[in-house]
């Protein structure tokens, strides 16, 4: 099992930044793909961003590519999402979850078996 808390979020104004935490506990050895999706106010929930845990690689949603950055701090175990020049659009619920398969076909999620219970963040114009 991992448990996941994230933890970061809030309520910025357009262009501001925000930076969210993952803190990973349990089994994390278990997991190679560390991923953010978010669910914005009556939407379905999207891919931002994800992370290979072994070699870095990341993966990022076109929205918000040149903007968020993901990374992780293993000594940690967590995983951070750097927010930045961000748009009302970007409002959300923000959820972290792990994957013991990988990031192949991330941005939908149906990989990632282990999730938090998510940070609200808001943007206003």
């Amino acid at each position: 099992q991992v448990q996941l808390v994230e933890s970061g979020g809030g309520s910025v104004q357009a262009g501001g930044s925000l930076r969210l935490s993952c803190a990973a506990s349990g089994s994390t050895y278990s997991s190679n793909c560390m991923g953010w999706f978010r669910r914005p106010p009556g939407k379905e929930r999207e891919g931002v961003a994800c992370i290979y845990t072994g070699d870095l690689t990341t993966f990022y949603a076109d929205s918000v590519k040149g903007r968020f950055t993901i990374s992780q701090d293993r000594s940690k175990n967590t995983v951070y999402l750097q927010m930045n020049s961000l748009k009302p659009a970007d409002t959300a619920m923000y959820y972290c979850a792990a994957s013991r398969t990988g990031c192949l076909g991330w941005y939908s999620g149906t990989n990632f078996g282990y999730w938090g219970q998510g940070t609200q963040v808001t943007v206003s114009s």
